[in-house]
């Protein structure tokens, strides 16, 4: 053989295997681009996943689930106030009217009226046409009463009737009461002057002053000096 032919068949056999290593290399390497590709994707899946959690966020939620959330994070509803309270309670009573002085409204201030021509019905009772006064803090003595002790008997009621009748003379009165007009029997107290009527009487004996009077003193001294009813006829002194 020619040394011409031989050296080009051991050249194309080179250039052959080199081919065919090099193929061999290009296999072997996309190869294992693909185990790294494969290799790596999981991590890159578990990074994706990881990462929200790393940089705090949490899983999304419905709405149904924020608003249950929600109402459970309001604050429980304030208790009333003492206002509202005391509105929920039975109504309290009006508080009493009162005056533009700002002083709470009592009932009708009695005042001095001026009463003319008193009659005498009795000890204790004055006449003013069809109304009727009694004197305050005595009790009355009947006009038809009578006094001491039996076969000495004597009309102390009337004597008493005349003793007032002789004090008043047909004079005008300044009585305590709400009104200068009235109807029935009012029961005040009664000045001539400045002589209480009522104290006359008891200071002179012509009449019982009443439980728990303030008279009740005076009633008593003239019991014990034995004046007006608690005493003798005075006729015959």
């Amino acid at each position: 053989m020619r040394p011409a032919a031989v050296f080009t068949g051991l050249a194309g056999m080179a250039v052959v295997a080199g081919l065919l290593i090099s193929a061999e290399a290009r296999l072997r390497g996309g190869t294992g681009g693909e185990d790294m590709i494969t290799a790596e994707a999981p991590a890159t899946d578990t990074a994706a996943q990881t990462a929200p959690e790393a940089a705090g966020l949490s899983t999304p939620i419905s709405d149904a689930d924020a608003e249950i959330i929600a109402r459970g994070a309001q604050p429980a509803a304030p208790s009333p106030a003492p206002a509202e309270r005391v509105a929920a309670t039975p109504a309290d009573p009006p508080p009493p009217s009162e005056t533009p002085g700002g002083q709470a409204a009592g009932p009708a201030a009695k005042k001095p009226i001026e009463l003319a021509r008193p009659v005498a019905e009795n000890a204790g009772v004055l006449s003013f046409g069809e109304r009727r006064l009694q004197l305050a803090g005595i009790g009355p003595t009947p006009a038809d009463r009578i006094c001491g002790p039996a076969g000495r008997q004597w009309p102390c009621g009337m004597l008493a009737k005349t003793a007032l009748r002789q004090l008043l003379r047909n004079r005008n009165l300044t009585c305590d009461l709400d009104m200068a007009e009235w109807k029935g029997t009012v029961t005040a107290a009664c000045r001539l002057g400045a002589q209480d009527l009522g104290t006359w009487l008891a200071e002179n004996g012509w009449t019982e002053a009443e439980a728990g009077s303030p008279l009740g003193a005076v009633a008593d001294k003239a019991k014990q000096a034995q004046k007006g009813i608690y005493g003798g006829d005075p006729r015959r002194k």
